[in-house]
């Protein structure tokens, strides 16, 4: 049987994954961790990240050998992932110049706004080049030093391969890409502000070389295995496929590669990626150009709220049920909830909610304002405020939506996953009805991401065709359910989406008093 491992660094779980051949788990294993702040910034001791990587083997070793009654000696390919974003900055002799600095951080807003305007691209506070421009624009003493920049993913993948290179995906977190490497034109003006500020460096030479799914990334080391797994029981000189982002292994882990397809994750954040067939004619501050791990573009929506504003609404009326001595189950609450949000009238009782427990920046808001308008012709009954609660959920990626379909862009289908979606059909159908597009939910992406850079390791050891047929083929036989909304449906949407952009100075207004 043949074995491909999957390691994914996440924001609170280090996850280790091993599949077989079709893409079946075979067993996995697991470490808890938490960020810090570390002289201001958002960090993980880079320690605990060979910890955490070393526990999550050993337990998936456990598991394997108590399962198939033998050690876990060979593996055919392997693949590491991480949070995508951040900045980890070593010199020559590949010391560490600054704590690791995590996409969480946002204390890079000059380099953003200064870089964005000079290259025309959006360049998030989250990137890598960003993270060094704003280390420059500070005056902090490493900046002239660096000679590596590294994500978490291709840090790992480097002290498990000695290759300095780093996925598609990945590398489009780090500098804008074009076909498949990091834009030349833009290298030039980059490297030109480095110049003004008196650093005589090409940030192309600091950056991991980019390679795309498919590649052979690198062998795993004796070095590399022993740090891997300290029983001594991994055999070195597995092939690597490139390590990537987490965006990357969500696209992959719920088929959403190909040209106009998408992937949204739905939780207390939303994020959702859409596979462009072009450019787009201008650069938005609200959308990220990123990558698949074959190179192609994609828009990234992010919201910084989703989900938390239902759940709270949720607790309250757990808390009702007992005052009344109900002992309610809060999950079949949920359920009963959702589905009561069905029987909502066509106006969705002309009530209107923003679930910005923090500030949105798909609308423009700088602080959290949760809030809900309603007018006196309409009716507040329970399935109008679910449905309210259910679309205000959905509302911020719809105004991103607006952006991308004023560039054309077109969606033929999308697959989601996360908390939202845990009722069936509700969550699905709303937001079918926010991207007028078919929704999928599918059983193996709640696997996440280290099944996603699994699958991108067997896909580096087998390739015998372009990733989106690869995928085709995972996913013939995997359990799926797909929702289209209906055009009543879809005018319920539209009806909550014109009050809600009508009040939307309303809520402004709410996030600017303190």
């Amino acid at each position: 049987m043949k074995k491909y491992l999957g390691i994914e660094f996440g924001s609170t779980r280090i996850k280790a994954v091993l599949i077989d051949e079709r893409g079946s788990v075979l067993c996995s294993g697991g470490y808890e961790w938490e960020n810090s702040l570390v002289d201001g910034w958002w960090s993980y001791d880079l320690a605990e990240v060979i910890k955490g990587m070393q526990s999550s083997y050993a337990e998936l070793s456990k598991e394997y050998k108590a399962k198939y009654n033998e050690s876990l000696i060979q593996i055919d390919a392997i693949g590491i992932s991480a949070m995508m974003h951040g900045y980890l900055a070593l010199d020559g002799q590949d010391n560490l110049l600054a704590p690791f600095r995590t996409w969480r951080n946002t204390r890079t807003q000059e380099a953003a706004k200064e870089l964005s305007a000079a290259l025309k691209f959006n360049m998030p506070q989250r990137w890598s080049a960003t993270h060094y421009y704003q280390a420059i624009l500070s005056g902090e003493k490493h900046a002239n030093s660096v000679a590596h920049l590294h994500t978490l993913s291709s840090y790992v993948h480097y002290l498990l391969t000695g290759k300095n290179v780093v996925g598609a995906n990945d590398a489009s977190g780090m500098f804008p890409l074009l076909e498949g490497d990091y834009d030349k034109a833009r290298i030039q003006k980059y490297n030109a502000l480095l110049k003004a500020q008196g650093i005589d460096k090409d940030i192309y030479k600091l950056l991991p070389k980019v390679m795309l799914a498919g590649e052979n990334a690198g062998i795993l080391t004796k070095q590399g295995a022993k740090l891997l797994d300290p029983s001594g029981n991994l055999q070195a000189g597995v092939v690597c496929c490139p390590p990537e982002g987490d965006m990357a292994t969500g696209m992959v882990c719920t088929n959403a590669v190909a040209q106009r397809t998408a992937n949204v994750s739905s939780g207390t954040s939303t994020n959702m990626t859409v596979i462009l067939e072009k450019p787009l004619k201008k650069y938005y501050p609200e959308i990220d150009i990123i990558a698949t791990p074959d190179g192609y573009a994609a828009a990234l929506l992010h919201t910084n709220n989703c989900t938390t504003e239902i759940n709270e609404w949720v607790s309250l009326f757990s808390e009702v049920a007992t005052l009344c001595g109900a002992d309610i189950n809060k999950g079949e609450l949920f359920t009963k909830l959702f589905n009561k949000s069905l029987e909502c009238d066509e106006r969705v009782g002309k009530l209107v909610g923003y679930n910005y427990l923090a500030g949105e920046p798909l609308a423009k808001t700088g602080n959290g304002a949760p809030l809900i308008v309603r007018s006196p012709d309409g009716e507040l009954n329970l399935a109008n405020f679910m449905q309210m609660q259910i679309y205000s959920a959905n509302a911020a990626i719809a105004l991103g939506m607006d952006i991308l379909r004023g560039e054309n862009v077109n969606i033929d289908s999308v697959t989601a996953h996360g908390g939202f979606y845990k009722t069936e059909f509700v969550g699905q159908n709303a937001l079918s009805a926010t991207l007028d597009a078919p929704v999928t939910v599918v059983k193996n992406a709640g696997e996440g991401g280290a099944w996603g850079i699994a699958l991108l390791a067997l896909y580096a050891a087998n390739k015998k065709s372009l990733l989106a047929e690869f995928l085709q083929d995972i996913f013939r036989n995997v359990e799926k359910a797909t929702v289209m909304a209906t055009d009543e449906e879809k005018k319920k949407f539209a009806a909550f989406m014109q009050g809600y952009k009508a009040n939307l100075a309303v809520e402004k207004l709410a996030s600017e008093v303190k």
